[in-house]
């Protein structure tokens, strides 16, 4: 069962070049570890929320955007493997161009691909608190919000991920973001889109469909979900065999 490494991260706006350079170089580092890809995105429709969201997540500054990006995986194993030795090896990856101690992940399994997550350049990103015992009920609310909503707008797939290895930081983490309650895990979501325009044309036909009628029944607190919207700036997938030999040059 693939496995993801999820990361959010406040990022001075004015370094998104450097930003992008800095995880291109660090692509060639994960993948010899055993990675199978590394999809980096820039928030660009990331709006504060009346209760959470992710620019008060990462404590954001006035100059900062939020950066939301995963590593995937083969299993744990290999995941837990490869950063106990990038711990041990030092800062290979050079000087990060952000503020590490506000930045905030953690580990998932995952448990539902609806689609595809591959072959579109902007994804709706999201943070959800789901009770333990709620797991089976997410899983099928899932899978009808694609057949019913995001499939029929245009999305190319959804994908969702249980986390099993969600630490506890000292300044910001996954549960603080969402205001996670006792027995609630977090789900970290994202639904690709071919660009932008359809997700926002969609949104706005899902905001139509809803109108005068009640939000259903959810097995999860609404409220505090996060969400955004973030544009890619690297997807091994189609830009790595280049990041790798800039790296080596």
């Amino acid at each position: 069962m693939a496995y993801y490494s999820g990361f959010v991260a406040p990022v001075a706006t004015n370094r998104k070049d450097e930003y992008t350079a800095f995880v291109r170089r660090s692509w060639s580092s994960f993948k010899k570890r055993g990675a199978t890809r590394m999809v980096e995105n820039w928030g660009d429709d990331v709006k504060p929320g009346k209760q959470t969201d992710f620019l008060r997540a990462v404590q954001a500054r006035d100059d900062e955007s939020v950066a939301f990006s995963w590593v995937e995986w083969p299993d744990k194993a290999t995941a837990d493997k490869a950063w106990a030795d990038m711990m041990s090896s030092g800062d290979e990856m050079g000087e990060m161009p952000f503020d590490g101690k506000r930045m905030f992940w953690g580990g998932f399994e995952q448990l539902v691909t609806e689609g595809s997550d591959r072959g579109g350049s902007y994804y709706q990103g999201f943070l959800t608190p789901v009770p333990q015992e709620n797991k089976d009920a997410f899983h099928k609310l899932a899978g009808e919000a694609w057949n019913d909503m995001f499939k029929p707008f245009g999305a190319l797939g959804n994908h969702e991920s249980w986390g099993v290895d969600v630490p506890h930081g000292t300044l910001t983490d996954m549960y603080r973001a969402v205001d996670a309650k006792d027995g609630e895990v977090i789900v970290m979501s994202w639904t690709t889109w071919p660009d932008r325009a359809t997700c926002d044309e969609a949104a706005r036909k899902m905001e139509e469909g809803m109108d005068g009628k009640d939000m259903p029944e959810m097995p999860f607190d609404g409220q505090r979900m996060i969400w955004g919207g973030f544009g890619t700036i690297f997807d091994s997938d189609v830009d790595g065999a280049a990041a790798e030999t800039a790296s080596r040059t």
